[in-house]
């Protein structure tokens, strides 16, 4: 589904981010990419949803290049997209209805449609009785779970996560963890930066490990490897 060739990204500044990478994600995959900081992580998840665009290679999302994509087509692919960030991104003024429903207003969703999709996925998330509250009145995990909710209300086929429980005690990360589970359980491709080693090593998936800007290791169940 997703396919990195050669993938080359140095930014301005002279630092090279990604040296080279090459990488297939297969629909339904669940996979970790870990490494140090600094290591090339976020560039690597920002370049598939267009955040970021190499400096060479080619990076094919379902046929295709989307490094090669006009400025008005890349809102068409972030459709297909769910990203979720380590700081929410919500929007303080609105509830916890409202910022899940917004992500489906901005596409021109029917009414009918929003309020479908919205019940939906704050069931999903465990969220239903917390929809007309605002976002300083939840925790940092409910919070985390609107964020989750308004990332895959429109169904997208890839889940990008940015360390998603960073922010999170363990316990409340392990929470959130189960809500990718089943996500993932439902035919969504997760790929999820994080430094958490516990989940790491607990919750089996792939793990891609980048540093200095390559990939050294990639193999399914594997171990965090290093250390915090």
């Amino acid at each position: 589904m997703i396919k990195m060739k050669n993938v080359y990204k140095k930014y301005a500044n002279g630092v090279v981010a990604t040296n080279g990478i090459n990488i297939e994600i297969d629909r339904g995959e669940f996979v970790y990419v870990v490494g140090p900081s600094g290591a090339g992580k976020s560039t690597f998840i920002k370049m598939i949803y267009r955040e970021e665009v190499p400096t060479s290679g080619e990076i094919i999302f379902d046929k295709i290049n989307i490094a090669q994509l006009k400025q008005k087509e890349v809102p068409q692919l972030r459709r297909r997209i769910g990203v979720v960030f380590q700081d929410f991104k919500l929007l303080p003024k609105l509830t916890v209805y409202e910022n899940v429903a917004f992500a489906l207003e901005v596409i021109e969703e029917t009414p009918e449609n929003i309020r479908k999709k919205v019940t939906e996925v704050l069931a999903l998330v465990g969220l239903t009785k917390k929809a007309r509250m605002f976002p300083n009145e939840l925790s940092g995990g409910e919070q985390q779970r609107v964020s989750i909710a308004r990332s895959i209300v429109n169904q997208p086929e890839v889940v990008i996560a940015d360390e998603p429980t960073g922010n999170l005690d363990p316990e409340t990360s392990w929470d959130i963890m189960e809500v990718f589970e089943k996500i993932n359980a439902r035919g969504t491709t997760i790929i999820m930066a994080t430094h958490n080693k516990e989940v790491v090593n607990t919750i089996r998936h792939r793990v891609v490990a980048i540093e200095g800007g390559i990939i050294t290791r990639d193999e399914i169940g594997g171990d965090y490897g290093y250390e915090q």
